[in-house]
Formats: structure tokens, C-alpha cells, sequence
């Protein structure tokens, strides 16, 4: 069985900073696509971040150069570290995993975690 167990989430003011945490378990880790995604209240979901299975990243364009993706095939765990955070930045966040490279296609993710919140206060 499949699970993605997300951590990390929480209260940080503006400018702070959160590392998440993705633990996949039940399959090779290290074969698979990790991405995150988000929703905020009312929103849809959206596109955050995405790693291959040989390190290739894509990042949504308005949060490049603030939050990082990385994977520990060791520990079969995926990290997304987020920095200088906003208020629009609140949402749930969601960890995925997926054989094919469509980062920006939430239908491409066949596993889904059940998301940690990041709120961010004024």
C-alpha cells in the first residue's frame, strides 16, 4: 500500500521560513516524480513545485526563487524548504507521487498525501 505522509507545516510569521516533508512509503521511491501542490481557501489547487526521479525540478514561475524541492532517496522522503513566506502563501499543502514527468498535471499524480497546513501571518 501506497502512503505520503506530509510534516512540517504550520504558524510563521512573514519573511519566516518551513521546511515540509514527504514520506513515501510502499513503493521504489527513487523511480517515481515527487510534487507539491497547494490549496488555499476557496482556491483551487495549484502547481508548487516538482522533482524527477533524475533531478530534474520545476517550479511554479511566482514562487521560484523562494521555495526549494529536494529528495532523500535514502530515506524515501521529498522536502519542499520555503523561504521569505507571504501571507498568500497559506494554504494546505500536498505531496504526490507520480511515474510520468507532467509536473504541472495533478491527473499525472497517482498517490496524494493528505496535506499539511502553512499559515502565514500578517
Amino acid at each position: 500500500q501506497v502512503q505520503l505522509v506530509e510534516s512540517g507545516g504550520g504558524l510563521v510569521q512573514t519573511g519566516g521560513s518551513l521546511r515540509l516533508s514527504c514520506a513515501v512509503s510502499g513503493r521504489p521511491f527513487r523511480r517515481y516524480a515527487v510534487g507539491w501542490f497547494r490549496q488555499a481557501p476557496g482556491k483551487e489547487r495549484e502547481f508548487v513545485a516538482a522533482l524527477s526521479w533524475n533531478a530534474i525540478t520545476y517550479y511554479a514561475d511566482s514562487l521560484k526563487g523562494r521555495f526549494t524541492i529536494s529528495r532523500d532517496n535514502a530515506k524515501n522522503t521529498a522536502y519542499l524548504q520555503m523561504n521569505s513566506l507571504k501571507p498568500e502563501d497559506t494554504a494546505v499543502y500536498y505531496c504526490a507521487s507520480a511515474y510520468t514527468w507532467e509536473p504541472l498535471s495533478p491527473a499525472a499524480y497517482d498517490y496524494w498525501g493528505q496535506g499539511t497546513q502553512v499559515t502565514v501571518s500578517s
